[in-house]
Order: C-alpha cells, then structure tokens, then sequence
C-alpha cells in the first residue's frame, strides 16, 4: 500500500493539492496510479481542497487517528516547528502517511513542498 500524506496551509485549492501530490510522486520516479490512498491528520479535516483531490484522483482520504499520528512522529524526516505547534507532529504529511500506511511503514523520502501544500508518500511495511 502506497499512501500520500498531505498538510497544507489553510484555504488552499484542489489544484495545489493535486500539483504537491504530482510533484511528491515524480520525485519517486512514480504515477497517480501508485497511490492507494491520501491520508491527513485531524487539524486538516475540514480542509476541502484535500477531499476534493481525493475525489479527483478516486483515492480515499483518511484522517489519520492522532494517537497514531503521535506514535509516528519520531519517524518523520522533515521537522516544522509550525506543524509541532499546530499538530503536534514534526511533519503533518509525513505522519499522516506514516500512520495510515501502518505498522513498518518507511517514507520513500522528506516531504515535497509545492508553494501551500505538503506531500509525503509512505509505503506499508511488509510481514507482521
């Protein structure tokens, strides 16, 4: 399972969200098509733009549980000390993908900043 983890400032569009996430992809070398879902953390619920994207790409957008969101932090590689403030994580694109790719997920790499919007891509761990 491949996951986007997406932050953002407030009030941003579909269209920046799209463009991290693109940018975040063809960093790794991959396609839309890699992606089995876009994750996010609480304090972007209500974000429109990212459930928009989601929509857009026909990917699910799960708000990551902030428990599971605290119990990855450590593992993020990126570190804003806005999003510590705001979060309480390092990196809400980071932990956002790290936590809904679940247990051995690993980043394929530091977030992708793209102008309002945060893209990080995490990949599941593979055994137990």
């Amino acid at each position: 399972m491949m996951i986007a983890g997406i932050g953002s400032r407030k009030g941003v569009s579909v269209e920046d969200v799209l463009a991290a996430i693109e940018a975040a992809l063809e960093t790794h070398g991959l396609t839309m098509t890699a992606l089995s879902a876009l994750a996010t953390a609480p304090l972007k619920q209500d974000e429109k733009a990212i459930f928009a994207a989601g929509h857009q790409l026909n990917l699910p957008i799960v708000v990551a549980d902030t428990a599971a969101i605290e119990a990855v932090s450590s593992a993020t590689l990126s570190h804003s000390v806005l999003s510590q403030e705001l979060a309480g994580t390092p990196s809400v694109s980071e932990a956002s993908a790290l936590a809904v790719a679940g247990r051995g997920a690993r980043l394929l790499g530091a977030r992708t900043v793209l102008g309002p919007v945060t893209c990080a891509i995490a990949i599941s761990g593979v055994g137990p």
